[in-house]
């Protein structure tokens, strides 16, 4: 990706260095770290409540000071493709940086929910140690895939602020397990099709990507299809507990944002057998 040296946002809000004085516990393990990757809504529940005066974490390293940066300057380039394309509609969301974890207004979380994006107070949660992970134990690498992750919870602040996310979630209420998840999964399938669709006017209008980042986009939402991490963590497949889609159809909604950089070819909603 062409980011360095490009506008960065002034709605970062870097939590970092300030470590909760009540921590979760370490025993959530990998099941909750791939259940929880990519949370649009609080699914897994609160992790519990953390009082306590906020004190001073570890030093930062440069390259985490670097990756930091990179994350402000995606999400500045998302703002000018949402402005442009919802005008009055958008609103800028803030997206809070932070450490093992953090309180939220959908609770105190750990850095084992992965990236999330909470309705309640319009804000985007990032540990950074995500993306060694999405790299590391995902096989999904490079500057663009850890940019589909930003643009992906960005998108769920679309579906927020277009009501979506609240039509959904009263039409889960009193239903079937198996289709509520359902609708969760049309809503983090509009995610990735919303991230989709920044990432082709970040292409056209600013020349943001280079060669093979499609590619790496592509990779990184078939990295972490139910599927996929349902055969890590348990060796068997239940399409009726997804809450996120296969890798099939990640790719597929990402690659049809991208393809038509409109809004109007995003919507999961139309067929829940797609």
């Amino acid at each position: 990706m062409r980011w360095e040296g490009r506008q960065t946002s002034s709605n970062i809000e870097d939590r970092r260095r300030l470590s909760p004085g009540v921590k979760v516990g370490g025993g959530l393990g990998i099941v909750a770290a791939l259940v929880g990757l990519f949370l649009g809504v609080d699914i897994n529940g609160l992790l519990g409540g953390g009082g306590g005066t906020p004190t001073e974490g570890a030093p930062r390293s440069p390259e985490e000071d670097r990756q930091a940066e990179f994350v402000s300057v995606v999400l500045a380039d998302t703002e000018v493709t949402w402005t442009k394309l919802l005008g009055d509609r958008y609103q800028k969301p803030k997206l809070v940086l932070f450490s093992e974890n953090v309180d939220s207004a959908c609770g105190f979380q750990s850095k084992a929910t992965g990236p999330f994006y909470c309705p309640a107070d319009r804000k985007a949660y990032l540990d950074l140690s995500f993306f060694a992970d999405l790299d590391q134990r995902f096989g999904a690498p490079g500057d663009f895939a850890r940019a589909y992750v930003i643009a992906h919870e960005v998108g769920h602040h679309i579906q927020n602020l277009l009501g979506t996310s609240t039509q959904v979630h009263q039409r889960k209420k009193g239903l079937p397990a198996a289709e509520a998840n359902a609708l969760s999964v049309r809503l983090e399938l509009q995610a990735d099709c919303y991230s989709g669709v920044w990432a082709h006017h970040a292409h056209r209008e600013r020349q943001l990507l280079e060669p093979g980042d499609l590619e790496e986009g592509l990779r990184a939402a078939a990295a972490i299809g139910d599927d996929r991490l349902q055969k890590m963590s348990k060796g068997t497949v239940r399409p009726e507990s997804w809450t996120h889609g296969s890798s099939a159809q990640r790719v597929k909604w990402f690659k049809q944002g991208f393809d038509s950089g409109q809004l109007a070819a995003c919507d999961t909603f139309r067929s829940l057998a797609e």
